[in-house]
């Protein structure tokens, strides 16, 4: 249970319980649960709040400063003295989320709260935690320096490292990524921001529960080559007290490490608070690219054939997106009976979504809600949402909420990335802030966007299946293998594809029984924009996507995490040039247990895809 101490003289404490322990005016440290993980607090030099991280009994973060700068270059950042008040706390229970890529998730961490103080006035605490898979902190601040209302200008947080790492750097959301040295980095980089040392160890720097504050990211200071420091999107206006987004540090052997325990992100969020969910169903998408009544009939008779639950109309629909005067309560689209689409939609139970861009969101939200929940709308695609500064985080937050009392799933597009914010409001199924399909990224880029953007949580990849340059860049079966690793609960697997132009070849049989939630996940093999071997469990089947980047090399799929003693059938899709038909994916059926291997070798820019099916 939770309790608190106050110190009361410069005596060593130690609390063996909490996984805490403290001498005062100089350090605390609180331990993960299995010790694996470390955060240490002092005061530093100049009376700088000062944080150090480390993970195995080895440094990974440096001492590290802590603070703001406030309205009026009112610096909080320095002359603090020690910790004067110590609140400990720890967690052990798992909770069910309503989709993700585990069924159960386990919230076990070791924290305190501790205060600084200065004799002007200025104090604040600093909260963290320490789970096995990572240490996170944040602000909480009471009082400010006049008023109840705070003004951040900057915040001043510092990540330094313990060597010039490699960092998987980007600029934007959708932005390239470019593998280079920490000291070259010039500008600010996207979160979650991910280094590998020289040793093959994977850090990663992120941002948890952001719903009103500006949008963190890091930049390397012109005085250092080793360290990263908080750069805000822009000021913080506050009513006071004021609790801020978490700061994460997570740490792994592989870069799958981190895939895997990314409900860190998750755990640092608040609990549901939509009590029924029942109501919200992920599934797989088409987008309807037309924008026609026959269009739209199309896919809902392909959503039915093959196990598609959602269609979704585009930007078009209701008028230009890029003008004010458009009317997202009217259907402008010539030839596009909506209401016809939407009655034989719902006659073969196809959910319907609908986009609309930023302008009409952000005019008419309370508007369109109870007019699309009459129309019987399953859930809004918000387009080019404004993004970063408190202002547009804090509106597209209560969007998200206001959707969900007239329960509408949401997916957001375009630059905006998760931070574990569905777990509070899980009718946000899935946003983009990722570089998918329709940005045509070769294997190097969708292997670093998998193992750098998705520990920030579901993306919308917007796979486009028999786009004419996935030859170019992929391959059909590296398109179903992308499609089990790449996890949203909202997957749109054809994302300029007609139905009346798919050749609608066998493989497809692929996508009517993929999951696109999931029981247990496991990444059997990682290398940043390298290649990627992932098995993800539903129910008693097991799905498994492999592919490669870089040059070809052989793929050996050990089946150990399957069940002993039992039999499954491998439904086993791969490139084949042999296969005449447009797509070149062959298949394979064979039987297999937990003792099997699968071996195969995959181009650079090839892939395989694996269904196995538990047999009676």
């Amino acid at each position: 249970m939770p309790f608190s101490l106050r110190i009361v003289s410069s005596a060593a404490l130690f609390v063996a319980a909490s996984g805490f322990s403290q001498t005062a005016a100089k350090s605390a440290t609180v331990n993960s649960p299995n010790a694996k993980f470390s955060i240490e607090l002092t005061t530093g030099e100049g009376g700088r709040p000062t944080y150090r991280v480390l993970w195995r009994g080895q440094e990974i973060i440096k001492p590290s400063g802590l603070g703001f700068v406030l309205d009026g270059d009112n610096d909080w950042t320095n002359g603090f003295g020690p910790a004067t008040e110590l609140n400990v706390s720890e967690s052990n229970h798992t909770w069910k989320p309503a989709w993700g890529e585990r069924s159960v998730i386990h919230d076990r961490y070791r924290g305190a709260t501790v205060s600084y103080s200065r004799e002007d006035g200025a104090a604040f605490k600093l909260e963290v935690r320490a789970y096995d898979e990572g240490v996170a902190f944040r602000y909480v601040i009471n009082a400010g320096p006049s008023g109840d209302t705070l003004h951040i200008a900057s915040e001043q947080t510092e990540f330094q490292f313990t060597a010039d790492h490699d960092v998987w750097a980007v600029t934007s959301a959708q932005g390239l990524y470019s593998k280079i040295k920490l000291s070259e980095t010039r500008h600010n980089l996207e979160r979650p921001c991910v280094l590998e040392t020289a040793g093959g160890k994977v850090i990663a720097v992120a941002e948890a529960a952001l719903v009103d504050y500006a949008r963190m990211r890091v930049r390397r200071p012109d005085d250092s080559k080793t360290a990263l420091v908080s750069r805000l999107h822009g000021p913080v206006v506050s009513r006071l007290p004021l609790t801020t987004p978490w700061r994460v540090v997570m740490a792994g052997d592989t870069a799958g490490d981190l895939l895997e325990n990314n409900h860190l992100m998750l755990n640092l969020n608040a609990p549901s608070k939509i009590a029924d969910t029942s109501w919200i169903k992920p599934g797989k998408v088409i987008r309807e690219v037309s924008l026609s009544t026959q269009g739209g009939i199309d896919c809902v008779d392909f959503a039915v054939e093959y196990g598609l639950e959602y269609i979704e109309f585009d930007a078009g629909w209701y008028g230009p997106q890029d003008r004010e005067d458009s009317d997202a309560r009217t259907v402008s689209r010539r030839g596009l009976d909506l209401q016809k689409v939407l009655k034989y939609a719902k006659q073969h139970d196809i959910g319907v979504i609908l986009y609309v861009n930023r302008r009409h969101l952000e005019s008419q939200l309370d508007e369109l809600l109870p007019v699309y929940k009459e129309w019987g709308i399953a859930g809004i695609k918000f387009g080019f949402v404004q993004h970063g500064s408190q202002e547009w985080t804090a509106w597209l937050h209560d969007a998200i909420r206001k959707c969900a009392e007239y329960e509408m799933i949401v997916d957001v597009h375009d630059e905006y990335r998760m931070t574990g914010v569905e777990r509070t409001y899980p009718n946000f199924l899935t946003a983009e802030g990722i570089g998918g399909d329709e940005t045509r990224p070769p294997h190097e880029q969708a292997l670093a966007n998998l193992f750098t953007r998705m520990i920030a949580g579901p993306a919308d990849h917007t796979f486009c299946y028999y786009a004419g340059y996935v030859q170019d860049t992929s391959s059909h079966a590296s398109q179903l293998a992308k499609s089990v690793c790449f996890f949203s609960p909202l997957q749109f697997l054809f994302w300029y594809d007609r139905p009346s132009q798919m050749s609608k070849d066998q493989e497809f049989e692929f996508f009517t029984h993929l999951p696109v939630t999931w029981d247990e996940s496991k990444v059997l093999e990682s290398k940043i924009g390298t290649y990627a071997t992932i098995a993800r469990r539903s129910g008693d089947e097991w799905f498994v996507g492999s592919f490669n980047a870089v040059q070809s090399r052989k793929v050996e799929v050990p089946f150990d995490f399957l069940p002993k003693g039992k039999k499954y059938t491998a439904h086993i899709y791969s490139d084949d040039t042999s296969v005449n038909t447009r797509t070149q994916v062959g298949i394979e059926r064979r039987e297999v247990n937990a003792d099997a291997v699968f071996k195969t070798e995959l181009s650079k820019q090839g892939g395989v895809a694996i269904r196995l099916v538990p047999q009676n």
